[in-house]
């Protein structure tokens, strides 16, 4: 786990660029730990989306178009989506609504007297449950799934654009409408709206879409210390 988690952090810092060819040998040895587990560690990352499989059974790190994660952001949103409608359309339990708003509520916390003053680690945490409470309420082993894979790639997570090292007051005004959203689509499932909860969890992702064509048209050194966006070729 520590191996993973320590190439994982290489690659998405851009210490591996996109097209880098990984060796069991050299890597075992930056890694400190035999081949067979760095094969296991290039495989699960692989599965992640990270790494591409050669046919030669080798690995290369994986690099991405502007277009790819643009569409890595519309999956989650038209997955979270269905998700909500599901939640909403099959009601939810009583413990489950709790749930909900006592993220809401941490959420709240989580928000100072200025625009741009919000504790982004506790936000980002809270907002990681949140989402994920809210595919667990579908009560779809499927669509948990393929959330899950749809948002390993980093810039596809709903706190792409939550580092505690990107200090950019667009990113944090923008959470202000993300909780209004937030709320908006707990009230929805509660009604029973499923259309209506449906279109706020897609609308929702589209703030991390508006969040990384800032990143790559407004101010592109951002791409150097948002987490995954290294890997965007072009």
């Amino acid at each position: 786990m520590r191996a993973l988690m320590e190439l994982r952090k290489k690659i998405l810092s851009g210490d591996y660029p996109g097209g880098t060819r990984l060796f069991e040998v050299p890597l075992a040895e930056t890694l400190q730990i035999s081949r067979t587990p760095v094969r296991e560690v290039m495989s699960r990352l692989a599965e992640e989306g990270l790494l591409d499989r050669l046919t030669n059974g080798g690995f290369v790190v994986r690099s991405f178009t502007y277009a790819d994660a643009v569409d890595a952001i519309e999956l989650r949103g038209v997955l979270e989506g269905t998700a909500a409608r599901l939640a909403a359309e099959r009601g939810v339990p009583q413990t489950g609504i709790d749930q909900l708003h006592e993220i809401l509520a941490r959420l709240e916390t989580c928000f100072g007297d200025g625009q741009d003053d919000v504790n982004l680690e506790a936000y980002s945490e809270a907002n990681a449950k949140f989402h994920a409470a809210l595919v667990a309420l579908s009560n779809s082993s499927v669509i948990q799934r393929e959330v899950e894979r749809a948002t390993r790639l980093p810039f596809a997570s709903p706190s792409a654009f939550l580092s505690s090292r990107t200090h950019v007051a667009a990113f944090r005004q923008s959470l202000h409408i993300a909780q209004d959203q937030h709320r908006s689509l707990v009230a929805a499932i509660v009604g029973r709206e499923g259309a209506r909860a449906e279109f706020l969890a897609r609308e929702h992702a589209r703030i991390a879409r508006k969040n990384l064509e800032y990143a790559v048209y407004e101010n592109p050194e951002l791409l150097l210390t948002v987490p995954g966006l290294v890997l965007l070729n072009s």
